[in-house]
């Protein structure tokens, strides 16, 4: 085995490692991208994880700048060459894109493209996404060997593609049953001194007149009893609080959060917080997961390009702001946002949630808890 040989399958051990310690799918798909440039010397990468309505779920790319891509314009659609791809399932090579009858037309502001290599990540006969390069900066094109090493590597990456999927998967059932958890343990405690609240007082209610010494005791056990259930619902509540909060505080986990984001997403996610007094750590669970939540719309359903959060206090109340410049919606239509569960969240601690949204002008969540 000759010295460049082993220098290429170590570049692709390296490259494939890389990929592996990712666990979130944008992240794999991204260091996918930039190892495959790195690995063959390309001055563009890309790869696109199809969708089921002729366009791209995912599509992250290498070798464009951030106004380039806003020249552009969409996402592309599944047509010319990369539907060719998609449609055959079979690798692409080729000394210049234009001159094959599979292409067909760029943006105006894309890049030209010379020679091009794409490649399926498969998973069986299943095609889970295309990799491909162009504009090779060693002279004379992408070669057959360039051609087998990117189809090794597709190879590995669709492992580690399929692991970051379970994983999430994996994350999201967890949440489930943790919901399905804390229902049970809701029911059993909470909601049972609830219903016995609930009866305590209607016995006051009847014996106020007829024995009010009788009724004044009743009352007693009704206070005994809310102070119970606030107490279970309380330790049910930070019982669920990340680490993170313990060891950073509300204002450093959220920051650190928004820093994730902003990394693995095309929008720009910025932070701002001014100092905060120590919190309650039930307020700390609620003010995060609503943050949590709010920047999961902005980023999922909002197509917003730009997305802030600010966390604040002042003169006895928390603030907690995210804001985009989204779509927005109608809040007559506002089902699968998650709205009930964040103000029902920021109830449980005594605050209070306004939604502020309209088509086409963005969304802002404000939550304000006094403390």
């Amino acid at each position: 085995m000759t010295p460049d040989r082993d220098e290429i399958l170590q570049a692709v051990s390296t490259a494939v490692l890389a990929v592996t310690r990712h666990l979130s799918v944008r992240e794999v798909l991204q260091v996918i991208v930039r190892s495959a440039q790195r690995l063959l010397d390309a001055r563009y990468a890309a790869l696109g994880v199809p969708d089921e309505e002729g366009s791209f779920a995912e599509f992250v790319a290498e070798g464009l700048t951030d106004r380039q891509w806003e020249a552009i314009g969409p996402l592309p659609r599944q047509h010319g060459m990369l539907g060719a791809i998609l449609r055959e399932g079979t690798p692409a090579r080729l000394p210049d894109l234009r001159t094959d009858p599979r292409f067909e037309w760029w943006p105006k502001a894309h890049p030209v493209m010379k020679d091009f290599l794409g490649v399926p990540i498969l998973d069986g006969d299943q095609i889970l996404g295309i990799i491909f390069l162009a504009n090779k900066r060693t002279p004379g094109g992408f070669t057959q060997e360039d051609q087998d090493l990117l189809t090794l590597f597709a190879a590995h990456a669709a492992i580690a593609l399929i692991n970051a999927r379970l994983y999430e998967q994996g994350r999201e059932l967890a949440l489930v049953e943790e919901r399905n958890r804390m229902a049970r343990e809701l029911h059993d405690a909470v909601t049972q001194k609830l219903f016995s609240l609930r009866l305590t007082a209607q016995a006051a209610a009847t014996m106020l007149h007829t024995a009010p010494d009788k009724a004044a005791a009743e009352l007693d056990r009704v206070q005994k009893l809310a102070g119970e259930a606030l107490a279970e619902l309380r330790a049910v509540i930070i019982e669920l609080r990340p680490a993170d909060l313990d060891r950073h505080g509300l204002s450093e986990t959220l920051r650190k959060h928004v820093r994730m984001l902003d990394r693995l997403q095309a929008a720009q996610i910025g932070f701002d917080c001014d100092g905060l007094p120590p919190l309650d750590p039930a307020v700390e669970v609620v003010v995060l997961r609503v943050a949590q939540e709010a920047l999961h719309n902005a980023l999922r359903h909002a197509g917003a390009d730009q997305v802030r959060v600010r966390l604040a206090y002042s003169t006895g109340k928390l603030s907690l702001s995210v804001s985009d410049d989204g779509r927005g919606f109608d809040q007559a239509d506002s089902r699968g946002l998650g709205l009930a569960s964040m103000k029902d969240r920021a109830e449980s601690v005594g605050g209070t949630l306004t939604v502020t949204s309209a088509r086409d002008q963005g969304t802002t969540v404000l939550v304000e808890v006094e403390i």
